[in-house]
Formats: structure tokens, sequence, C-alpha cells
């Protein structure tokens, strides 16, 4: 084996031994120990250019006692730490919540599970828990009755409890006061707290925080659960039987993904569920008639919730079955072929914005002379994460201050959604079987929050919940809005 000197900077090296039965990776790696650079930033001089990784020694024609020239940077030495090490156990609760990146697991009370996955995936909205702190312990004014008080803060107390302990949380004051304002949720079988829908309990629970967590001059813009859930709809009503047509208005809390033989994507049930047949007086014939409901989307939300129809009353059994059928979601949901021309127009300056800053991201070039980008200044925030609410009905967007008011900022949604919580169902009938909540942290990992089991869940094994056998599958999927600063 031939042996060089190899010259790094003010260094020289001298004997190193070269095994030329080993590629010259092998090389490098004794280098490394030498000086710390790392093989992949060595550039080391020999006959014909730069020393490969998986060149032949016998073509370079290296000689006994030859000095080689390396040129690169060692990685950083590694200092000592200050202090010793500090393990996780004996840190302060809060510092161990920080540190984890989530908060805590909800001990089921009494097949519970569906209320505990709904609260996992909603406390996973900062602006929602934003505008809970903000709530006075007073309520909002006399409008409001008591029960719908009393679970706003129990709502506001649970999250700030999940907040603050990385041990399992007892949510016994938050289902006490659920089942007073609801009592469907209170019902007993044989002694025992019957399972419930979990897409009634997020249902209901939104409604009742939509009418709490409003300003008292009662303006759209002020609801803050409107600005961060409300869907607003414009619909078509025609019958082809008179001719007559109508349109009709309205804002929802999420879109409904119809499951039928035809649909095997959550698009395609997204087009199914905008459509619907009404029978309703027809005017012009004096009697009954089928009318065909078609629907756009008019505004969009900061955190847009789709519920896949998955249950159906059967009389036979005499309780909610269940559809078992696959249906395929995606980690991102694009909207806009689903939105009214109106808001479309709307949308198109953000989108280019958008795909302009992306191919920036990727080192493509992009048309200096947009339209959407001519003459302005555009700052582009962080695709995945950005702090931005949208106003339901004008298409812009609009920021939750820390008091949970939303205020207005000079960003615009795109139409374009990240997947950031999944809600899943186990079992045949949604009044029975687990429901488990599956949510994005901050950090871009996904922790499963099955009750008071926490699991690191990994992302591309998020969309293999769609169903097509008694496994998990997803029940209700929540997005988040990608918005762009203009």
């Amino acid at each position: 084996m031939p042996t060089v000197s190899v010259k790094w900077q003010k260094e020289l090296f001298p004997a190193v031994e070269i095994d030329t039965s080993q590629p010259p990776f092998v090389f490098k790696c004794q280098l490394y120990d030498l000086t710390g650079v790392p093989p992949e930033r060595q550039k080391i001089m020999v006959k014909g250019g730069l020393l490969k990784d998986d060149a032949d020694w016998s073509t370079l024609g290296v000689k006994e006692g030859q000095r080689l020239m390396m040129m690169g940077t060692a990685d950083e030495i590694v200092k000592a730490p200050e202090k010793g090490p500090v393990f996780m156990e004996d840190l302060p609760e809060e510092e161990q919540v920080v540190s984890l990146g989530h908060g805590a697991g909800l001990i089921n009370l009494e097949n519970t599970c569906y209320m505990n996955s709904t609260v996992q995936c909603l406390h996973s909205v900062p602006e929602l828990k934003s505008a809970l702190i903000g709530y006075p312990p007073t309520g909002r004014g006399s409008g409001l009755d008591q029960s719908s008080h009393l679970l706003t803060c129990a709502t506001r107390d649970l999250f700030n409890d999940l907040d603050k302990s990385v041990k399992p949380v007892k949510p016994m004051q938050f289902w006490m006061v659920l089942r007073k304002k609801y009592p469907q949720f209170g019902q007993l079988h044989n002694g025992v707290f019957m399972q419930q829908d979990a897409e009634e309990c997020w249902t209901q629970l939104l409604y009742t925080l939509s009418q709490s967590l409003i300003s008292p001059d009662s303006s759209e813009s002020s609801n803050t659960v409107k600005a961060l859930f409300g869907v607003d709809l414009v619909s078509r009503v025609h019958c082809q039987e008179s001719g007559e047509e109508s349109s009709e208005t309205e804002s929802v809390y999420s879109l409904k993904c119809h499951i039928s033989q035809e649909v095997n994507h959550l698009h395609d049930g997204l087009k199914h569920g905008l459509k619907s047949e009404l029978e309703k007086a027809s005017p012009s014939l004096g009697r009954s008639a089928i009318y065909l409901k078609e629907s756009r989307i008019n505004g969009l939300p900061r955190y847009l919730t789709i519920q896949f129809v998955r249950f159906f009353w059967k009389r036979e059994s005499n309780q909610k079955a269940k559809i078992l059928r696959k249906v395929d979601y995606p980690l991102e949901l694009d909207v806009y072929d689903l939105c009214s021309d109106e808001l479309r127009k709307k949308l198109e300056a953000p989108r280019q914005i958008l795909r302009n800053a992306e191919g920036t991201k990727l080192g493509l070039k992009t048309g200096e002379g947009s339209s959407a980008q001519k003459g302005n200044d555009v700052n582009m925030p962080d695709a995945k994460g950005t702090q931005g609410a949208s106003n339901g009905s004008e298409g812009s967007s609009v920021a939750t201050s820390h008091d949970g008011a939303p205020s207005d900022k000079d960003t615009q949604l795109t139409g374009i959604y990240d997947l950031v919580a999944v809600l899943t169902h186990k079992g045949r009938s949604a009044d029975s079987g687990h429901y488990v909540a599956w949510v994005k942290q901050e950090n871009g990992k996904w922790i499963e929050y099955d009750d008071d089991s926490l699991i690191l869940q990994r992302e591309e094994d998020i969309t293999k919940l769609s169903g097509g056998g008694d496994w998990h599958m997803a029940y209700i999927c929540m997005y988040k809005a990608r918005v762009v600063s203009m």
C-alpha cells in the first residue's frame, strides 16, 4: 500500500496509507478522522482532476511519498455542554409540553371517545384557542343562554389544561356541561352512557361557540367561528318540469363528501355533495315538483371541514349503518373548480403569487411581468404555516388577534388547503365502535390521539385511513388554508 502525505490548509499529514483494494471513499474517511472535513466536502487533486469516491486507483498513478492537496471546510467542533444533561421527566410540566411539541391526551370517561377526538381536532386550531382566551368570564351579554356560556368556559378551560399538562387530562367538567347543554350526549343504555356520533358533537360544539365568540355589534366579520370555519354557498335551484329557476345563499360549517359507487376520491364526493334534489311546491304547476339544487362555493374559510357521509339510517336494524367504501383524500386539496365564477376571479391573483413563490423555492424562473405581481412587492408567507383566517364572503382573509377578535390583514386565500387533522371511526355504526383523532403538530409531525394514548405517526400513513375495511377510516377531515401576503 502506497504512503502519501496530505496538505490541508496550513497542516501537513505525513505517512497516510492508501489501501488501493478499497475505493477512494475509504481514503476520504481516513482524512475525515484526521481533519474533520466530511468526505462530501473534500476536494483532493489527483491526476486528471478531483478524486472521485468510486475512482480506480490503478488509473490515477498515485506514487509512494507523493504529496496530495486537499481543500474543504471541517465540521464545527462540538463544545462540551456548560450544564449537565437534564432528563425530560426532571423538567417542569410546562417545559415538557414545549419539548414534546404537543399537548396531553384525554381520559375516556365512559364511551366518550367521540368527544375526546372532537376536542383534540378543534384544540389544534390556534385562532380558536386565542378567541377562547379572550372570552370574558361573564359572557358576551344577555343574549347568550347560561348553558352555552358554561360550555364555552368549559371548552376554554379544557384547552388550557391540554396546553399545560403532559399527563392525561380528565375532561369531567366539560362532559357534564356538554350533557347539560345537549341532553342526547347523556343517553343511557342499561345504566351505561352510550357511544355518540362524533360529527354531531363537532357540529353542536361549533354552533355553541359561534353564538358565544361574537362581538356585541353582531356583525358577520366579528364572528370568530364564522371567519374560521364558515363556507358560503350560492345555489341555483331549477325545476325542469316547469322551467322555474331561483338562486339561494347559505352559510355552512362543513362540506359533505357523498359516497356512492362512482365516488373513489374526496373531490368526486364533494362534487356529488354540492348537487341535490328536493321536492317543494311549484307556484306555476300548483303542486309539488322536483327541483335540482346545484351549489358553488362563494366564500372560503380559514379551516375547511369535510364530513364523509358514511352513515345512513337502516330500518331493519334501527341504527346508523356504515358505508365502508374506500374514498381517497389528499394531503393537499385544491377547491378552485368547486368555486363560483365570482370567487374564482378573486382567487386568480393570489394563486399566481403562490405558484411564483413555490417556483422560486424550487429554483424555477417565474414570469417577471406577471399581471398578478406587476407593480407590487409581494411577501409570501410559509405556504404550510401562515397566520391568516379567511373572511368567508369576500374571498380575502383576516387574521385573528391575540384576544380572538378577527383583525384585517393584507392576506388573501388561494383555494388551496393542507390537511391538518383527521377524525376517524372504527366499527360498523356511528353510535358504536371507536373514534380517534390524528392531528398535525406545529413541528410538522402527526400524533394519533387515541383517548389518553398518544402515538407518533408518519405522514404517509395518514392518507391510508381511507376506508375499505374494518380499520379506522376518515369521518371528518380538517384542512388549513394557504394564504399569501399581498
